[in-house]
């Protein structure tokens, strides 16, 4: 058997078994809990300057939390844009019956980073993005089981385009991809959290938000599969074509 195959099928089997290792899904998650539940009292400052809780925007009517970096430059824009349209083509407008946040991840950004998610959101009354402290962010984020990470190297976090549905208590009930949710879905989705009921809390979030960066030369995690796959498959491929050569290098010998 060549040397050369050998090598090949050694240095391409320790390409994916790494690729594996180093997925930048692996970065960023969510754990759904039928028990999770927000603090409510953690205090942040929107976009106006103004400090508030989520308590005192929620009142006694459900949030649409959506976990965004304000500045971020990928899916965070289109997850506010799409969710606008969505509450558009269900004719659910923010305000009485329920409340939207943009909540940045990011306690490095100021109010000024969330007035452009407010605006992406159709700034208007029932529409709120905030900023907060890092201990405070963490506090929700983790009740409600959301994991993102920092990327020193692009200066932006990885982390799930979502939409968590919670009770005027702040209990979860659902949570909602941050693309691909129908109008119905989510007027189902209010109605249930009215009523604090929990839902299909498992549900699916596939998209990470994360970024080719020509300088680090790090992937989306679309892109990150398919060279998975591609690694996979050349392996695969590999292991046929040894498998011929030592069959046909047999024969040869008998």
């Amino acid at each position: 058997m060549s040397r050369l195959m050998i090598c090949l099928f050694v240095w391409l089997g320790a390409t994916a078994a790494g690729a594996a290792a180093t997925d930048p899904s692996r970065l960023a998650g969510i754990t759904s809990s039928p028990f999770a539940r927000a603090p409510m009292d953690r205090t942040f400052t929107d976009q106006n300057g103004r400090r508030v809780t989520l308590g005192s925007i929620a009142g006694d009517e459900p949030l649409l939390l959506v976990p965004v970096q304000h500045g971020c430059r990928n899916l965070c824009a289109p997850t506010l844009v799409t969710l606008a349209s969505v509450m558009a083509r269900a004719d659910l407008h923010p305000g009485p019956g329920f409340h939207v946040v943009a909540f940045g991840i990011d306690p490095r950004e100021t109010p000024r980073d969330a007035a452009q998610s407010a605006g992406r959101l159709g700034a208007g009354p029932g529409v709120e993005a905030l900023v907060g402290d890092a201990a405070d962010v963490a506090a929700v984020t983790a009740a409600l089981g959301y994991r993102y990470s920092w990327i020193a190297a692009t200066r932006q976090y990885a982390h799930m385009s979502a939409i968590a549905v919670l009770s005027p208590d702040g209990r979860l009930t659902r949570w909602l991809p941050g693309f691909g949710e129908t109008p119905q879905q989510l007027t189902r989705a209010l109605t249930a959290a009215r009523t604090g009921a929990p839902t299909d809390l498992g549900a699916r979030i596939q998209l990470l938000c994360f970024h080719f960066d020509p300088a680090t030369g790090r992937y989306t995690l679309a892109v990150w599969r398919l060279l998975q796959g591609a690694a996979g498959l050349a392996v695969l491929a590999l292991a046929a074509a040894v498998g011929a050569a030592v069959w046909r290098e047999r024969g040869a010998a008998t």
